[in-house]
């Protein structure tokens, strides 16, 4: 089977979701294409192809060992997305579907891309293409939200673009032919020019680490993220920061060919342990709980980098918590997304009580308030366990030290704001507007399905899926 299929079918049906004459109709695209797309990515996974070594776009084991999550998790917030948009029903729906369509065609192109200039192509179209995301709901904070993300991500957007330009010199510095797939540069290894490496890894990691929402490059996710649709939110904290996080190991890997790869993990673990630290300081400070879900989510991008920075053993580790994450984060944004439009508000200073006004979005969130904290039996304990044993197996006791002080803090944070929202009497306000809001089977089944993904990859991992992270793992650190 073709793995450009999975870039073709979505932004087929992102073209024929535009023209779709009915907006009642439109959305069941969303369910639709992910379904399809389930399929194919899984066969593909369980079937993978032989890639070229100077393939352009390919399902290469680092595709294989992310995208079916970013997939599966397109396909649930998708099921969520029909009942949304009946909720929704006073707003045309004709930009949203498609963009989102659109954004997972690119999400499977920036994936499988291989060369320097098109993954820099892909992660920017994605940028673009959930711009109309982020302004669904026409408020003058979704509009500034929107601004902001574009000026903070146009930033990244030049300097990951300057550092592809470094990282290209240093190859015709050193005397390459201008080949730019990974496995070119890869293979020219120490005969790429240092000192234009570690300039092009600098700006790169700048630039796609604010695709990441890595500190202090993060401003733009609480904005974004608070004024975004929850099925927004999920999709933006799961696959696009995703897409950003494997162009950094696929950047980390030609820059570790060169020799500069302890240059390399020194940096991915200072700025991924700051993440953490200021994600969890921020924590213990916001009283929206949305806003709160974007500083948690700039922790767990800071876990990423440091597991990323701590070997072969860490990498796996971060592979695997790129999926406990992505089904544990999109199932708090969803449940969220319920509570937000039956209080009216985000804020702890309005909300209260929702236990009374939507019991099951409220368990939902509070179960996902645990799982995130990596309590067991969730994914993310394990996958966090692993980045812990992978530090103290490479000896780095003050890192681990670092690391378990900032999820207790960030525990912390998120039970303050979490149990204030849920506990207590419910404000008027609230009560009268959460008569317009049903928590139907829609709204209330895939957050649900998330958590329970949540806990099967957590207890019940399967072989074949550890296999896909120890083989993107080989790719990435090759042995001499």
């Amino acid at each position: 089977m073709n793995p450009l299929l999975l870039i073709i079918v979505p932004l087929i049906g992102a073209a024929l979701a535009a023209l779709w004459p009915t907006d009642r109709t439109r959305p069941w695209f969303l369910p639709g294409v992910g379904l399809i797309h389930v399929g194919l990515t899984f066969w593909l996974f369980l079937h993978p192809p032989v890639v070229a070594a100077d393939a352009w776009l390919a399902f290469d084991p680092l595709a294989r060992a992310v995208l079916p999550a970013v997939s599966l998790l397109f396909l649930i917030c998708a099921a969520y997305g029909v009942s949304y948009l009946r909720i929704r029903s006073e707003r045309p729906n004709r930009v949203f579907v498609a963009s989102l369509l659109a954004v997972l065609g690119l999400l499977s192109a920036g994936h499988q891309a291989r060369h320097l200039g098109l993954l820099w192509i892909t992660t920017e179209a994605v940028t673009l293409a959930a711009v109309p995301l982020l302004h669904f709901n026409s408020t003058p904070r979704a509009f500034e939200a929107t601004w902001k993300y574009l000026l903070v991500g146009g930033t990244g957007i030049a300097l990951s673009l300057l550092g592809s330009f470094c990282l290209g010199y240093a190859s015709l510095h050193g005397g390459g032919v201008g080949d730019l797939t990974f496995t070119a540069l890869t293979a020219q290894g120490a005969g790429l020019s240092r000192p234009w490496v570690l300039t092009a890894w600098v700006l790169l990691l700048v630039g796609y680490g604010t695709k990441m929402g890595l500190a202090p490059m993060h401003t733009w996710k609480p904005d974004a993220y608070g004024e975004a649709p929850g099925i927004v939110g999920a999709i933006l904290a799961g696959g696009v920061t995703t897409v950003a996080f494997t162009a950094l190991l696929r950047v980390r890997s030609v820059v570790a060919a060169s020799g500069a790869g302890p240059i390399a993990d020194r940096t991915l673990l200072v700025i991924g342990l700051f993440s953490m630290l200021i994600a969890a300081l921020f924590l213990l400070g916001t009283r929206d709980f949305k806003r709160m879900l974007a500083y948690s989510s700039v922790e767990h991008m800071g876990i990423l980098c440091v597991g990323a920075a701590l070997g072969a053993a860490g990498a796996a580790a971060a592979l695997f918590h790129v999926w406990s994450n992505s089904l544990t984060k999109a199932s708090l944004f969803l449940s969220a997304g319920n509570m937000r439009r039956a209080a009216g508000s985000a804020s702890m200073d309005d909300v209260r009580g929702m236990t009374v006004l939507t019991p099951r979005s409220a368990a939902l969130f509070v179960t996902g308030m645990f799982a995130v904290t990596a309590c067991p039996p969730f994914g993310p304990f394990f996958s966090e366990l692993q980045v812990v044993r992978a530090s103290l197996g490479s000896g780095h006791g003050v890192t681990t030290t670092l690391f378990l002080a900032c999820l207790l803090l960030a525990f912390f944070g998120l039970t303050r704001v979490v149990f204030g929202i849920v506990d207590g009497r419910p404000r008027p306000a609230a009560q009268a507007n959460s008569k317009k809001f049903i928590e139907t089977l829609g709204v209330v089944a895939p957050p649900a399905l998330l958590l329970g993904l949540s806990v099967w990859i957590g207890l019940f991992t399967p072989a074949v899926l550890r296999a896909s992270w120890l083989a993107a793992v080989a790719q990435l650190f090759p042995t001499p």
